[in-house]
């Protein structure tokens, strides 16, 4: 098991942890590690967006002026 000391963390962020461990039923620990694995897997979930993101850009070609897409939406609907 992985450990970490948080030595300076201010009194308002501990509470706040200690309140959602209380709405949670679960230890201080157990609430920190929580909020921590989600910032993890958001960092990841955003990095992964971007490179998603990018693929795409890369595949349209540059200097070509794109349609928006609502009025090509439009178009369709009013057929």
């Amino acid at each position: 098991m992985n450990a970490i000391t948080i030595q300076r963390l201010s009194e308002q962020a501990f509470e706040s942890i200690a309140e959602r461990a209380r709405a949670h039923h679960t230890s201080i620990e157990d609430e920190a590690a929580a909020i921590l694995e989600q910032a993890v897997g958001r960092a990841e979930s955003m990095d992964l967006r971007r490179r998603i993101v990018d693929r795409i850009a890369a595949m349209t070609p540059k200097g070509v002026i794109q349609t928006d897409s609502t009025q090509l939406i439009r178009e369709d609907r009013d057929r």
